[in-house]
Order: C-alpha cells, then sequence, then structure tokens
C-alpha cells in the first residue's frame, strides 16, 4: 500500500464513522461543532489525497466526487458563518453522501484500487 492510499484511507474510515456520529445526533451543539470540524478536515484531507491516487497516472470520473466535495465543504463553511444553516444542512449531507457514492464506486469497480484490495485480481 502506498502512502497516499494510507493516508486516504486513514482520512476516509474516520470521516465516514465521524459522518454518522454527526447525523444521527443534535446539531449547533459544541459537540456538533467540534466533531464537524474535524470532519471537515478529514474530507479535505480525504479529497486533496485522491489527486495522488490514479490508475495508470490518470484520473477517473470518479475525481470529479472529490472536486465536488472540496467545493461543498466550502459552501457548507461559508453558509454557516453566514448564519445559513439550511444551506449549511444541504452541503454537509451533500459532501457526506458523495463521499459514501465515491467509497462505493471505488470498492464494486474491477479494476479500481479498493476493489483489487477487497477482491483480488485486476
Amino acid at each position: 500500500m502506498t502512502f497516499q492510499i494510507g493516508l486516504h484511507l486513514a482520512s476516509v474510515i474516520p470521516a465516514i464513522l465521524l459522518g454518522i456520529i454527526i447525523l444521527a445526533n443534535k446539531k449547533g451543539t459544541q459537540t456538533h461543532k467540534l466533531i464537524g470540524r474535524s470532519w471537515v478536515v478529514l474530507m479535505l484531507i480525504a479529497s486533496i489525497s485522491s489527486f495522488f491516487i490514479k490508475k495508470d497516472g490518470a484520473f477517473s470520473w470518479i475525481h470529479i466526487l472529490s472536486i465536488v466535495t472540496i467545493s461543498s465543504l466550502a459552501f457548507a463553511l461559508f453558509a454557516i458563518r453566514n448564519g445559513n444553516v439550511k444551506m449549511h444542512r444541504s452541503f454537509m449531507i451533500g459532501a457526506f453522501a458523495g463521499a459514501i457514492t465515491a467509497g462505493f464506486f471505488a470498492l464494486i469497480i474491477p479494476g479500481r484500487i479498493g476493489h483489487t484490495f477487497l477482491f483480488g485480481g485486476g
């Protein structure tokens, strides 16, 4: 496993777990804010690190989700800083859904690193 893949997994796995915790608990509390900030950092690490993980040196369509995630996080932070909770919620849920979607496809598409790691082969 390369450093890039290790870094990506080390940020994605806790981000997914923290995302579930955030979604399941009361919003607006100090705990929500602390976990949320941690989640944003992990998602940024996961998104940025994905650009260093390429098959045969090329980007794939899944990398588009990384751009969307980074943009969603920026819009969500802008929204909450300006008191727009509804917009914040929408962008954060979208970023979480994007992470789940990217992970799902990375695991089920043959030839992807995640699929090869789980199921072997190429």
